[in-house]
Order: structure tokens, then sequence, then C-alpha cells
């Protein structure tokens, strides 16, 4: 037996750390390649890592809620001699400088140890083992944690995927476009948005002070007094704030409202949701917004474009191609994942883009590649009974799309 210290790899995107949120083993666990081993939280979203060695674990060195560090060791595997070998550091998670080495002497490890994080309190409670599976031909492919998940969603083998990525990675449109050839999408019906969202508010005594209770009884308000909640800020919200905070002082922003009769709208999703072509997918006046929006850039294209400061001057740079972003609020915060050359998509695959993308968010399995690239967005504050709002734009891009409530009301026509 011999033990493999399995580090937290760079999943992509430049992130540097990332929080444990919760460990699928516990020591004793046997594991196969790609079973999955623990989930994390990126700034961007939350990643299941998959195994990249066929073992028992042997203790978890980092705690849930802890954050740490890319190159980090997380976890460490016993493994027989006769096992397979490791992936090599192009084939492991997040293909950046994460490795694995050996955690006695470094002996049977090529490349340099890494010093040890500490060993943390070990996790008391046993799960179950997850189920055994043999390894697949995918083991060798090289893809990044998310994509991995990603295919193992859709059902489909990575080492039947035809790579694009460079040195032959599979890349996420890859494998979307692989399970579209292969008819493998699921139909799953989007949940409903929550009508109200809760929020937890913290009332300090500095903050705000005590009402008098009249004639003498007591004031609910006292009772609170110095019950106070501190919560974290990190992760999505973390990088959400950041994010906005910087859009709202480096961009000029500027609202306008206008009220658009909707009725041709709602009949014409009253058809859609009619038509046989659209049985199996979800139907909204988002989804016609959505088109809306994609019609008015291609006719308007500097709307979709961005200012950007380099040396040799200032310069306006035209995207004609529309990354449309879908504000999506979820437990973990606001989220802003985008479908990727929706002016190339009809209708029909609009809707299964967005069902996807809206489903995905809500899982809190959207990926840090989902939210990049965005060249405009809409975010539907109607479901929260809004008319109109100011968002902030999303950093990068230079507009935003608020959509309000759609209620019939008094409207005079032709008049």
């Amino acid at each position: 037996m011999s033990t493999q210290t399995f580090v937290l790899p760079d999943v992509g995107e430049g992130l540097t750390e990332a929080e444990i949120v919760t460990w699928k083993v516990a020591p004793g666990d046997a594991v196969q390649v790609n079973d999955v081993l623990v989930e994390i939280e990126t700034a961007k979203s939350l990643v299941e890592l998959p195994s990249p060695f066929t073992g028992t674990v042997g203790e978890t060195l980092v705690e849930e809620g802890v954050t740490v560090a890319v190159g980090t060791p997380i976890v460490t595997i016993e493994t027989a001699p006769a096992a397979s070998a490791p992936l090599s550091q192009t084939d492991a998670p997040g293909g950046g400088d994460a490795q694995s080495e050996t955690a006695e002497g470094g002996a049977e490890g090529g490349g340099a140890v890494l010093v040890g994080y500490g060993t943390g309190g070990a996790v008391t409670s046993r799960r179950r083992k997850p189920a055994e599976r043999p390894v697949t031909a995918s083991v060798g492919v090289i893809a990044k944690p998310p994509i991995r998940k990603l295919a193992r969603d859709l059902g489909v083998d990575l080492a039947a995927v035809t790579p694009s990525g460079e040195a032959g990675e599979v890349t996420r449109e890859d494998v979307v476009k692989h399970a579209s050839q292969a008819s493998v999408f699921r139909n799953i019906e989007t949940p409903d948005w929550p009508e109200v969202r809760e929020e937890t508010i913290t009332v300090t005594p500095e903050a705000a002070p005590a009402p008098p209770a009249p004639n003498g009884v007591a004031s609910p308000f006292a009772q609170a007094a110095g019950r106070v909640e501190s919560i974290p800020v990190k992760g999505v919200r973390k990088a959400t704030s950041t994010a906005m905070v910087q859009s709202a002082y480096s961009a000029p922003h500027v609202s306008v409202w206008t009220d658009v009769d909707a009725t041709r709208t709602m009949e014409l999703v009253k058809r859609l949701k009619a038509s046989p072509d659209f049985a199996d997918v979800k139907v909204s006046p988002l989804l016609i917004m959505a088109r809306a929006v994609i019609w008015a850039v291609r006719r308007t294209p500097m709307v979709n474009a961005t200012w950007v400061d380099g040396d040799g001057g200032a310069q306006i740079s035209v995207r004609h191609y529309v990354n449309l972003g879908i504000a999506a609020a979820t437990p973990r915060g606001l989220l802003v994942p985008n479908v990727k050359d929706a002016q190339d998509l009809n209708m029909r695959e609009l809707a299964r883009a967005l069902e996807k993308l809206t489903l995905t968010a809500r899982e809190g399995k959207t990926t840090p590649a989902d939210q990049q690239g965005g060249t405009i967005t809409i975010t539907n504050i109607g479901v929260f009974g809004m008319d109109a709002g100011t968002p902030i734009i999303n950093p990068g891009e230079s507009g935003i799309v608020a959509m309000g409530t759609i209620r019939q009301k008094p409207w005079v026509v032709d008049g």
C-alpha cells in the first residue's frame, strides 16, 4: 500500500482558493477513479472534485467550512502497489499546477512534494460507501472536473467525444455538442421561482434604538437587544458584492423605463405551449424577451459593445455575437450565467438553453465558464412583483434589461 495525497486543484478561470463545503467520502471508504471526493465552492460556483486514484480514503486533511489555497493537500488515499497510475498532471482535475505526491518520503511520486496544510479534525461520521463502478476509457481523457461532471449528468462517455481544446482537452462545448447529437438531453421541468425570498435582517441597539413601550408594556425590540448574528461573506456572495461595487463606481449607469402591451406576447407564449415542437421544454415570457433582446442587439450593435483601455489608447470593442446572461437568484447568491452564441439558436434551442441554464443555477452547479464572456444580461424582477428597477450592469457588459411584472390593466388601443 502507498499513500497518495490529493491537493486542491485549479478548477479554472484563475481562481486561487476555494472552500471545502461537503466531504462526499470518509476515512475508510473505498473509491474508484472519478468517484466524487468533495464538493468545493469557489468565488464562481460549486464544483465536485473526482478522485484521480483507486483505493481507500486515508484521512481528510481539511475540515468542512475551511477556505484553502490551490495546491493545498486536502485528502490522502491508500492505493495498492499494482493500482493503475494516477492521472498525469495534464489530466489532473483543473489542469493547473496541482499534482499528487506520495506522502511518505515522496519516493514513489513524480515531482516535488508540497508541504502539507496540516491535519484537520477527521470526519467522524461514516458515510455510505459510493457504489463501485468499473473504470472506463474516459479516465485518460483530458477534461476538467466540471466537464467530467457535465458528461456524467448528460450520460456522455468522454472517450467518445471529439476534443477541440488545447492539447486535446475536452471542452464544455464538445460535451454539449456530443450530447445534442446523441439526443440525450433530459426533459426536466424547471422549478418555479419562489415568490418571496427569505432574508435575514439584523437589528442592533446602536443602529435602531428600541422604541419606548406604551403603557408600561414590555417592548419586543428590547427582548431582541444584543442578539446579533454575524454571517461571513465569502464565496459567491463575496464575489458578487465586489463585482457590484466595481461596476457601480466604474461604469456610468443610466436607467430608462417603458411600458409595453404584452397581449401578443402572451398569445405567442400560449401558442408555443400548445405546439408539439415545444412539448418538452419550458416556455415563458422570459423566452420571448430573450429572443427580442437578441434581435435588438443585432439591430443596434453598439449596445453590445464595451470600452477598452489599452496601450494604444481607448477603444470601443463591438461584439458581433450575443452571449445572453440571465440573472439568477439562488440560495448561494446572485449568479449570471450566459447562453453562448445565443444569436445562432432558434426559438426551441433557446428555450432549452434557458431551461438548462436556470436549472443548473438553482442546483448550484453553474461552472465558472458558464459565467464568463457575457455581453448583455436580462434580469427578471417581475417574479418578485416589481414593475421596474435599476439593476447594476454585470462587469464587462454595457447594458442590462430588467423585465417587470406582466399584469392586466386598462390600456388605450388605437385611440
